[in-house]
């Protein structure tokens, strides 16, 4: 029997996790410290509750009540946590895997998190365009204010945002990406609001890019090359300004995206699954990159979709089986409903978008985040969650 599987957070992107290793027989713990769809799915093996995931301490802490666990043994031919392998589905918890991975491989686990000094390029947005800059990658203007006086060195011909290098540190207390700013005043509203939840060193000015263009280039890479990978429109986010998550994706023939993303990740040399955000700039044409984000990513069974599914191909990696490379075909979509529903009735009521235009995207869509036929209840238990999570964290 092969070794198991756990899944830090059971939002829809664990569920697609637990249903990728699920449907060939790999049993899967969610471990969640709050209520979740995957719990509710078929191929749940065992769904865990703790107090918090956040810190470095909490998901330790969990993982090491995990070996303890009466009947874990029980689902694998191997024992206790001797080769399960650790999936992260947020930010902090890749960290902490990241930061601790010598430890708890030491312990039986398989972390497929890279090293820290490869994830802390990622992690901290200040060292992320620090970098592109150094290789040439395109990023938008980037400032680094300490102060209220570095402000005045800032480019306000355009507007800019604010928004934190560490996202999870920002998150957490104002639910918001980033704030926009027209005016120098606003600049130094925003960065006097920010600086009272955040560090000022951890605060990033930058130049807002204009339209709509947002791509994502997701990939497995392994020693420097791409084992599979697809490129994505993000055609819509929740919310709409700056969004904290995708609403609709569709997958798109777009292999320039392939060689920066490729010079990025080789430079750190990163391994495992990533998503590598960027905003085609009108006004030169160039992609720019926006994240890198080192894990799976929201709408990740887009990629099964489409002829890749990513959680199952790292999963065989981490076990030393064979894995054959795939790249994902164009033209497959995905929605999450829950959010892009409400969002776009948002849009439209403000006129950012007419109804048929909405409408003649729904046609043929190919995968649903949380509904499926084969597994319906956690599409089901969605419905009953939306006020629960609309409170939690607005969805």
């Amino acid at each position: 029997m092969r070794p198991g599987a756990v899944v830090l957070g059971g939002d829809y992107q664990g569920l697609g996790i637990v249903r990728s290793l699920g449907r060939q027989g790999v049993p899967v713990v969610v471990v969640d410290d709050e209520r979740s769809v995957a719990a509710a799915s078929r191929w749940t093996t065992r769904s865990v509750r703790v107090r918090s995931l956040r810190g470095d301490e909490d998901v330790l802490a969990a993982l090491s009540g995990l070996s303890a666990l009466s009947g874990l043994a029980g689902l694998s031919g191997l024992g206790g946590p001797d080769g399960w392998v650790v999936f992260p589905t947020r930010d902090e918890n890749v960290a902490a895997l990241s930061r601790h991975r010598s430890a708890l491989r030491s312990a039986g686990w398989r972390i497929p998190a890279p090293q820290w000094d490869c994830v802390r390029v990622a992690w901290d947005k200040r060292e992320t365009y620090r970098l592109a800059r150094k290789l040439g990658v395109p990023s938008p203007r980037t400032w680094f204010p300490l102060d209220e006086d570095d402000l005045d060195e800032v480019d306000l011909s355009a507007p800019v945002i604010v928004k934190p290098a560490i996202k999870e540190n920002f998150f957490y207390a104002t639910r918001a990406k980033a704030w926009r700013a027209d005016t120098r005043p606003a600049l130094r509203r925003h960065f006097a609001r920010a600086a009272s939840i955040v560090p000022p060193g951890e605060i990033l000015v930058q130049e807002m890019i204009p339209g709509d263009g947002q791509y994502s280039y997701c990939a497995f890479v392994r020693d420097g090359a791409v084992v599979a990978d697809m490129t994505v429109r993000r055609t819509r986010q929740h919310p709409s300004d700056f969004g904290r998550a995708s609403t609709f994706v569709q997958t798109v023939a777009l292999p320039g995206l392939t060689a920066p993303s490729l010079v990025f990740l080789r430079e750190i040399g990163y391994y495992g699954l990533v998503e590598v955000e960027y905003k085609r700039d009108p006004r030169d044409g160039e992609f720019k990159l926006l994240d890198v984000n080192a894990r799976t990513w929201g709408y990740h069974t887009l990629g099964r979709a489409a002829g890749v599914d990513f959680p199952w191909l790292l999963f065989r990696d981490q076990l030393g089986e064979p894995v054959a490379p795939a790249s994902g075909r164009a033209g497959v979509s995905w929605i999450r409903v829950a959010t892009d529903l409400p969002n776009a009735a948002l849009d439209i009521r403000a006129r950012r978008m007419r109804p048929g235009d909405y409408l003649r995207t729904l046609r043929g869509i190919d995968t649903e985040a949380v509904f499926s036929w084969r597994d319906p209840l956690p599409g089901l238990y969605e419905v009953a969650l939306l006020p629960y999570l609309a409170v939690k964290r607005g969805l």
